[in-house]
């Protein structure tokens, strides 16, 4: 008897402050890396798909990404692994920016 199947990971690859475009609020986004792996015999052994994300941490809303915009956003939001990042452009590389109909 053979036992095989999928195993799913995720890992945080960096916290970056984004311009939600669900809710429009200035807030911090989790950049994750979804890696299906195939498993034999509960051990995993090569990637099956890989897959890129942001999650707003104020409404929840996940926008998927393409592997080269999530590099750009990990090397620019600053450092990765979690640990908080700064000085991204909210708007640019495909996020849109919503203009704030209270500002003048």
């Amino acid at each position: 008897m053979i036992i095989f199947g999928t195993r799913g990971y995720i890992y945080q690859l960096a916290m970056l402050t984004l311009l939600c475009g669900h809710c429009g609020n200035p807030s911090a986004h989790a950049l994750r890396k979804r890696v299906t792996k195939f498993t034999l015999f509960f051990v995993p052994l090569f990637p099956v798909s890989t897959k890129y994300a942001t999650q707003c941490t104020f409404c929840g809303a996940e926008r998927r990404l393409e592997r080269e915009e999530a590099e750009r956003l990990q090397a620019q939001g600053g450092m990765g692994g979690g640990q908080g990042g700064q000085g991204f452009q909210p708007g640019a590389g495909g996020i849109p920016q919503q203009q704030n109909p209270y500002q003048q």
